[in-house]
């Protein structure tokens, strides 16, 4: 059990630098989007 925790600790920095930036980028994304739908909202209400 011991050494299926170290090995899971040794790829455990690589995941966690990989889940970070997937977060980063669904942020990034949903802020985007947000960004998208206020301009879309306003224009859209201009007319």
């Amino acid at each position: 059990m011991k050494c299926m925790m170290m090995d899971g600790g040794m790829m455990g920095g690589g995941m966690m630098i990989a889940m970070g930036l997937v977060w980063l980028l669904i942020v990034a994304v949903l802020v985007l989007a947000a960004i998208a739908l206020v301009k879309y909202i306003r224009s859209d209400s201009g007319k």
